[in-house]
C-alpha cells in the first residue's frame, strides 16, 4: 500500500525510503532538478528549438517529468507513460543527447547531494543511450543498390 507521506508517495514505500536515505533525494529535490533542468533546456540553442516546436504547455510536461524521475530515481512507480514512442521520430542525433546529458549533469550537481547526483546521472546516461538507440532504430533505412 502506498505511503500517505507526500514526500514518499510510492508503490514500494520501503524501497523508496531506502533509496532516499542512500541518495539524499526526495520529491522536492527531484522537482527542483526537473524544473531547473528544463529551464536550461528551453534556453539552450541546441535543445530549445526541438522542445519549442513540440511543447506549448510546460506545466503538464514538467509534472510528467517529475513523476518520471520519481519513478526512475526513487522507484515510486508514479510515472505511467511511454517515453520511447514520444521520442521516436524526433529530429535528433547523438549530439542532442550529448547536450541533454551535459545540461542534466550540470543541473544534478547544482541541485542534488553528491550521492543523489551520481544516482540520477547514471540513470540519465542509460536513458539517453536507450532513447538514442530507439530513435536510430526507427529511422528509415535505405538499401544500397547492387547495380
Amino acid at each position: 500500500m502506498p505511503s500517505s507521506d507526500p514526500q514518499n508517495i510510492s508503490a514500494r514505500p520501503q524501497l523508496t525510503a531506502e533509496i532516499m536515505a542512500q541518495t539524499g533525494l526526495d520529491e522536492e529535490k527531484l522537482t527542483r532538478l526537473v524544473h531547473r533542468f528544463y529551464d536550461k533546456v528551453r534556453a539552450d540553442a541546441v535543445l530549445g528549438p526541438v522542445f519549442a516546436t513540440r511543447i506549448t504547455d510546460w506545466g503538464p510536461h514538467l509534472e510528467r517529468m517529475v513523476a518520471f524521475w520519481s519513478s526512475v530515481a526513487l522507484m515510486t512507480g508514479r510515472y505511467h507513460g511511454a517515453p520511447v514512442p514520444a521520442h521516436v521520430g524526433l529530429p535528433v542525433e547523438w549530439t542532442h543527447f550529448e547536450r541533454w546529458l551535459v545540461l542534466f549533469r550540470e543541473t544534478a550537481a547544482e541541485t542534488c547531494p553528491p550521492e543523489g547526483a551520481a544516482h540520477v546521472i547514471e540513470r540519465a546516461e542509460r536513458i539517453a543511450r536507450s532513447l538514442h538507440m530507439a530513435v536510430e532504430d526507427a529511422k528509415p533505412r535505405t538499401i544500397p543498390s547492387l547495380l
